[in-house]
């Protein structure tokens, strides 16, 4: 288990800024520092940086084996995130689906896509042990 004196950091290309700013304020995420060439945030709790690569950026995106995102522990806030995602209409990669149905790792999920073509996914797993 991840001490809370812990922050996990990812960073990521985009292809423009205002844009990959207004995305990602959209799921909740806070922007903590923003310069010419990246911008920074509050990743629900980790730290997530977007460089301004715009040749980097995946033209063909899949979702495995490259994607990031959280898994939540609260349903509620999974559901949440959900709701907040449909109302700011924001591109969903993949709808809300359940995976592994009937088995312990059963768990529901769902994929953004953010401007730059990076894959977002959001999960919950109704047993707590199946989050590792």
């Amino acid at each position: 288990m991840r001490d809370t004196n812990k922050v996990f950091h990812l960073a990521i290309p985009c292809k423009e800024l205002d844009e990959t700013v207004e995305f990602y304020e959209k799921i909740g995420c806070r922007l903590a520092r923003r310069y010419h060439d990246r911008v920074t945030f509050n990743f629900f709790g980790d730290q997530l940086v977007c460089h301004l690569n715009p040749q980097d950026v995946d033209q063909k995106p899949k979702m495995y084996p490259r994607h990031f995102g959280i898994t939540f522990m609260n349903r509620q806030e999974f559901d949440d995130v959900l709701t907040m995602a449909k109302q700011q209409q924001l591109p969903f990669f993949q709808d809300l689906t359940v995976r592994f149905k009937g088995k312990r790792e059963e768990h529901v999920t769902f994929f953004l896509i953010d401007p730059a073509n990076n894959l977002l996914e959001f999960k919950y797993y109704f047993d707590p042990e199946m989050v590792y």
